[in-house]
């Protein structure tokens, strides 16, 4: 009867402590304004006239170290009719086995016949002095937003500071499909410059948002329920099955010949970055 009894009692405060948590996370609301970190304070958004798409706020920093950086933005206007690049990149956690953060990349032809690489990186908007916490995710506590980056900040800054692997897939679909990705993207984050909303570390992540906008440009949807979409980690496999990525190889051997780290620890000063690391690629 003791143990009937205790049992009873466990239930109880369990049950009043779901709905104390629950109520706690129904009352947080989403908000532009906070003390963010300074990496994160400005918000990218675009303008589109016809096939002429001006991006806003594109983050170029100049990184020293993780926190030590000189801050720069600029804007620029892409020409959808150019866009020639699709490429997933997967930045796996050392300290979380299975999370990774994801992104995608895109490449257009510019005037002079040279590529420009734009990255779109859906991420927790942080405030200063926080850092991410999976946990801290499932209660409301990181607001969403979207990173426009040129990629020597957004892989540069994985690559020589975070120190991390980082796997840069070029992604095989038509060019139609690349400009409704773009935009479909862009659009969003106008949304969230307007319309805060909160990351969740189940349904709102890096790549489920992505896999919402790619199910948006195919025929046969992914399924948000394979559990390697909640260990990004391991959603390049997930790209490699649905045949995604633009190779002929097994995936281990992909899986390695597209790891990007030795090429981008070897760019020396006042060479092409981008161009440097797709010398796999090509």
């Amino acid at each position: 009867m003791k143990l009937k009894k205790l049992f009873k009692i466990f239930s109880v405060i369990l049950l009043l402590a779901v709905i104390v948590l629950s109520v706690y996370i129904l009352l947080q609301k989403p908000s532009n304004d906070r003390d963010w970190n300074d990496d994160q304070k400005v918000l990218a958004f675009a303008e589109r006239d016809g096939n002429l798409v001006t991006v806003h706020n594109i983050r170029n920093f100049n990184y020293r170290d993780v926190d030590d950086f000189d801050v720069n933005y600029y804007d620029k206007t892409f020409d959808l009719d150019k866009i020639k690049t699709l490429d997933y990149v997967v930045e796996p956690f050392s300290k979380f086995r299975g999370l990774a953060h994801t992104f995608l990349s895109f490449g257009f032809e510019n005037e002079k016949g040279e590529m420009d690489y734009i990255a779109i990186s859906v991420e927790i908007r942080k405030e200063k002095g926080e850092s991410f916490s999976p946990w801290r995710g499932l209660l409301n506590q990181f607001e969403l937003m979207y990173v426009v980056a040129d990629e020597n900040d957004a892989i540069k800054l994985r690559t020589h500071y975070r120190k991390d692997d980082v796997y840069l897939y070029p992604i095989n679909t038509f060019t139609e499909k690349k400009q409704l990705l773009f935009w479909d993207m862009l659009d969003r984050a106008n949304t969230l410059k307007d319309n805060p909303e909160f990351y969740n570390t189940i349904w709102s992540t890096c790549t489920t948002n992505i896999l919402d906008h790619i199910n948006k440009i195919r025929q046969e949807k992914i399924t948000k329920w394979d559990y390697r979409i909640f260990f990004p980690g391991y959603s390049d496999k997930i790209a490699y099955d649905v045949e995604l990525l633009d190779t002929d190889l097994p995936f281990d051997e992909a899986r390695q010949k597209f790891k990007i780290n030795d090429l981008a620890e070897g760019w020396q000063e006042g060479e092409n970055f981008s161009e440097v690391i797709r010398q796999n690629l090509k």
